[in-house]
């Protein structure tokens, strides 16, 4: 019997998802995870394409068994991996530069009078040191001053420079 493949995937859009579970039961001989309907669909045209076409020979299939059985599979990179440093090297972080042009460079310190206290924070290669602390950001620096949100820039009146 030759199955009309076309046919079949425009029947499959007219089909509820409770239809297209059953339907992917009866073809797959389990129950769906899914109840997406896009994803049954394309799942189950494919399975009407393998058999209309023929599917993989046993020996292709007993062979990406053996393969998956094989194959340790990560599904993400391990902590620390960094692609720009070869394999084998020191796992050092590069360093962060600012690239915001309203910071001023490496080494300068801001100052500002805050109620009554002089504030002074250093602006460092990769961050920002305040009372022996590091921040990212002068965000961070202005929270932890305040205890509230606000920009950094405009707390440290660095709007408008450069």
């Amino acid at each position: 019997m030759r199955i009309d493949v076309e046919r079949e995937v425009a029947a499959l859009r007219a089909m509820t998802v409770g239809q297209l579970c059953e339907k992917y039961a009866e073809l797959f001989g389990e129950m769906s995870r899914t109840r997406h309907k896009p994803y049954l669909i394309r799942r189950i045209a494919w399975r009407l394409q393998a058999i209309a076409e023929g599917d993989l020979t046993e020996r292709a299939r007993r062979r990406a068994e053996e393969l998956a059985n094989d194959a340790e599979v990560r599904v993400t990179p391990p902590r620390g991996f960094d692609p720009r440093l070869r394999p084998g090297a020191a796992s050092a972080r590069p360093a962060i530069v600012s690239t915001d042009p309203r910071l001023p460079a490496p080494g300068t310190a801001i100052v500002r009078q805050y109620k009554g206290q002089t504030l002074r924070v250093l602006v460092l290669p990769d961050g920002l040191e305040f009372d022996g602390n590091r921040y990212k950001s002068l965000t961070a620096v202005a929270k932890a001053i305040t205890g509230s949100h606000c920009n950094g820039y405009r707390f440290f009146n660095l709007e408008g420079t450069r």
